[in-house]
């Protein structure tokens, strides 16, 4: 190959991933704001957080893998809520809908600029009265209502007891998962 063919080839090769991030457009999903885990983040209209409220992360603590959460059950809502308006602000009452009734333990008190875990020490938040059994990989409308900012609604996913999740207390009424039985075969071979 000439020296010239080399130049060409090369210069294709390094002009292909500028040309590809730039049919990207900004639409692109680098261009986007994104939860760096299954756990949602508030993002409304393109924008993260809405009226002063932001949400780096919402989960439902479901049960461990391949358990379920029973029909009737409860699970932990855990939020990670940032009020950043000059005024404090509360967390008054949350709603969950037709999936079941949220009980405040106590109004949140949210200080301006100052992050608030909602699960920390224990959880604030739970979702009870469940009306169909979770696995994890749903998600839940919930309508969290605030003294200043009114109603935030979020679409919240419930993730299993695993990974980053899994040193998280157990969902109450949560039914364990299937243990493995050998099977025959294995336990013939085994003699």
């Amino acid at each position: 190959m000439t020296s010239r063919r080399w130049i060409v080839v090369a210069a294709a090769f390094l002009a292909a991933p500028v040309l590809a991030g730039c049919g990207a457009g900004f639409d692109a999903t680098t261009n986007k704001p994104y939860a760096p885990n299954e756990a949602q983040v508030l993002i409304e209209n393109g924008a993260y957080g809405t009226r002063g409220i932001q949400i780096p992360q919402a989960f439902i603590l479901g049960p461990d893998a391949g358990a379920q959460i029973a029909w009737r059950g409860s699970a932990p809502i855990y939020l990670n809520i940032l009020n950043t308006t000059g005024t404090p602000d509360t967390l008054q009452a949350v709603s969950a809908g037709n999936m079941g009734t949220v009980k405040v333990t106590a109004p949140i008190q949210l200080p301006s600029n100052q992050l608030v875990n909602t699960g920390k020490p224990t959880p604030q938040l739970m979702l009870e009265s469940i009306p169909k059994s979770l696995r994890g990989g749903e998600s839940i409308k919930l309508d969290l209502q605030f003294a200043n900012a009114g109603i935030v609604s979020m679409n919240v996913p419930v993730v299993t007891r695993s990974r980053e999740f899994k040193d998280y207390p157990p969902a109450p009424n949560a039914t364990a998962a299937p243990t493995p039985t050998p099977s025959a075969s294995a336990s013939e071979e085994a003699h």
